[in-house]
C-alpha cells in the first residue's frame, strides 16, 4: 500500500528532522540493546529502519511500491548521523545504545596518528576517527531541497514516494580522502531534477529494502509512520573531515551544521520487511 496519510508522514518526518528523530533475526544480537520485556512492539506499523543489512529476514508484510531510482527523483534533504544507524559488513563494531551510539567502521582501529589529528571547524558532532552515516533523501514531489525532512513532503504534494541513499564513512584528517563538498547538492540540476553532485558507487552493491525514517526519537515501541525505500551501501569509505567543515562554512540549503543522533538497531522480526 502507499503512504496512508500525508499528515502522519509529515509529522513523522518533522520529528525526525528535529532530531527527536535497524538485525532481522529471531533473537537479539549480542551487541544490540534489548527492549524492555514490558515494552510492546508497534506491530501495527509498517517496516522500520535501521536494520542489519547482512540479514534478509523479516516478518513485516506491510508493503508499498519501491521508489524510482534516485536519478528520477528530486534530492530534498541531506544530513549525517554520527555512527552508523545500520549494521553492515563494513560497519559492524557496536559503539553503544546511546543516542550517539550505533556502529563504527571496522577499519577504525587501524587509523594512523595522522588520520586522527584534530581538525577544528564549523561542522559539529564529528571528530577524526568517528563514523558517520550520510542520508541523501529523495522525493517524487516537485519540491526544492530544503531544511528538514518536511521539505520532502510539502503540503502541495500528496502520496509521495521517498528514497534514502545511504553511505557510511570513516572520518579522517586526510586531504586525499573523499571530499564531502563533491557529494553535496550545490544547486546541481540534471534533467530538471535536483541531484547530488555524486554518491559513491565503489562501496558495494546497495542493499535495497522497505523501511521508515530513523533518528533517536524512535524505538521498537515508538515507530515511524513514514514509508521509505532504503538503499544502503555495505562498505565504508574514508572521508576528509575538513571537507565537512568546508560544507558547513560555505552554507547549504539544508541548514545542516552538525551531525544527528541515531536510532538503535531494529531487531524484532515483526518490525522488519524481508529483503527481496
Amino acid at each position: 500500500m502507499r503512504i496512508p496519510q500525508t499528515f502522519a508522514i509529515a509529522l513523522s518526518l518533522l520529528l525526525f528532522a528535529c532530531g527527536t528523530e535497524s538485525t532481522p533475526e529471531p533473537e537479539l544480537s549480542a551487541d544490540a540493546a534489548p527492549e524492555s520485556e514490558a515494552e510492546a512492539l508497534c506491530v501495527d506499523m509498517g517496516p522500520q529502519t535501521p536494520r542489519d543489512i547482512g540479514s534478509a529476514a523479516g516478518l513485516n508484510m506491510v508493503t508499498f511500491p519501491f521508489a524510482p531510482p534516485a536519478s528520477e527523483m528530486n534530492l530534498c534533504n541531506l544530513h549525517t548521523h554520527t555512527n552508523a544507524e545500520h549494521r553492515g559488513p563494513g560497519f559492524s563494531v557496536f559503539v553503544s545504545d546511546a543516542d550517539d551510539g550505533g556502529y563504527a567502521c571496522d577499519a577504525t582501529a587501524d587509523l594512523s596518528e595522522a588520520d586522527l589529528a584534530p581538525a577544528a571547524g564549523a561542522y559539529g558532532g564529528v571528530e577524526p576517527g568517528d563514523t558517520i552515516e550520510v542520508h541523501w533523501v529523495h522525493t517524487t514531489c516537485a519540491s526544492m531541497p530544503g531544511e528538514g525532512l518536511g521539505a520532502c513532503v510539502p503540503e502541495t504534494c500528496s502520496d509521495p514516494l521517498l528514497r534514502v541513499e545511504a553511505q557510511v564513512f570513516l572520518v579522517v584528517n586526510d586531504p586525499d580522502a573523499l571530499d564531502f563538498t563533491a557529494m553535496a547538492y550545490g544547486g546541481n540540476v540534471v534533467d530538471s531534477l535536483h541531484q547530488a553532485q555524486m554518491i559513491p558507487v565503489t562501496t558495494g552493491e546497495p542493499v535495497v529494502f522497505r523501511g521508515s525514517t530513523t533518528g533517536p526519537s524512535y524505538t521498537q515501541s515508538t515507530c515511524s509512520a513514514a514509508q521509505v525505500t532504503w538503499s544502503v551501501r555495505p562498505q565504508c569509505a574514508r572521508l576528509d573531515i575538513n571537507s565537512l567543515h568546508r560544507w558547513a562554512e560555505q552554507g547549504n540549503v539544508f541548514n545542516e551544521t552538525g551531525s544527528h543522533g541515531v536510532r538503535q538497531l531494529v531487531t524484532a522480526p515483526e518490525l522488519l520487511a524481508p529483503i527481496e
